[in-house]
């Protein structure tokens, strides 16, 4: 019925994704109702399931498409009330924001950095910490000012711009999400107080490598390096991050809806420098 658009699927339309061989649809994520299966006991007609990941739109067809084709072990039932387009802004994104959230070890105490806080995790990650942890103090980092108002209304207490990969401030911070990558790495560290976790998520900067990286001196004073990827999934993750959204009643709502037909458009927006948050595409 759904499926979010992201920035791995540029990157993969570009040629970055060398294993990938074309002509390839693609797609990493979706959410639907099953309407065939070759394990009807599990996954029986009528299921309303999720799947993200496990090479979906890389080494075989994805999710930009009327139905898609899957392997049994990365089909997860869920149990959700959420619309379509809510839930088909969710699990990619939402689930890398949950287990950056869960890594980062959140205290209500803590100063907390989004660190490419307009991207759809970033927005998601915003959405989670301020649901569940409405006492942490929560900046986000941008390269566009513009976007601050935004940034506020998503959840952000405060806002910090982003210089090529520099932040504009001398605060530190006790926890950092990281979704820039090692493109800023050492920056951030050193907006890092010592005893904090700074958790890698992304790769915004559009770096896979860290360079000049010493692990005594860099993290010697006591700071912690951690990490997250959204192929870390099972079907209880899922469901609990639905139920944890239910619970802390968050507005897990796309930030722009497109059809089928307009999946140029969405790739298109997404790429833009006016991006913002989550964007979907609906099946109708």
């Amino acid at each position: 019925m759904g499926f979010g658009i992201n920035r791995s699927e540029i990157f993969t339309r570009q040629g970055y994704s060398e294993s990938v061989r074309f002509p390839r649809i693609l797609g990493i994520e979706c959410v639907g109702i099953v309407t065939d299966s070759t394990e009807p006991e599990r996954i029986p007609e009528g299921t309303k399931v999720v799947s993200i990941m496990g090479e979906m739109g890389r080494a075989f067809d994805g999710s930009y498409a009327e139905y898609v084709l899957l392997p049994n072990e990365q089909i997860y039932k869920v149990q959700t009330d959420l619309d379509w387009p809510t839930m088909a802004a969710v699990p990619e994104t939402y689930h890398t924001a949950f287990g950056t959230l869960k890594n980062l070890k959140i205290e209500d105490s803590d100063a907390v950095l989004v660190r490419g806080a307009s991207s759809g995790v970033g927005v998601a990650f915003a959405k989670l910490l301020k649901g569940k942890y409405p006492k942490a103090h929560l900046y986000g980092s941008t390269r566009n000012a513009g976007k601050t108002d935004r940034l506020m209304e998503a959840g952000f207490d405060e806002v910090i711009v982003d210089h090529s990969g520099c932040l504009d401030t001398e605060l530190s911070f006790d926890k950092i999400a990281d979704l820039i990558g090692p493109s800023a790495m050492a920056d951030s560290l050193a907006h890092l107080k010592d005893g904090g976790i700074l958790c890698n998520t992304g790769l915004l900067g559009g770096k896979w490598t860290i360079d000049n990286f010493d692990i005594i001196t860099d993290l010697g004073s006591g700071k912690y390096i951690t990490g997250f990827y959204s192929g870390l999934v099972d079907e209880a993750s899922l469901q609990a991050l639905f139920d944890m959204i239910a619970k802390y009643h968050i507005d897990a709502a796309p930030e722009k809806i497109f059809s089928l037909a307009d999946i140029r458009q969405a790739q298109a927006y997404l790429d833009s420098a006016e991006s913002f948050g989550k964007v979907v595409v609906v099946n109708e």
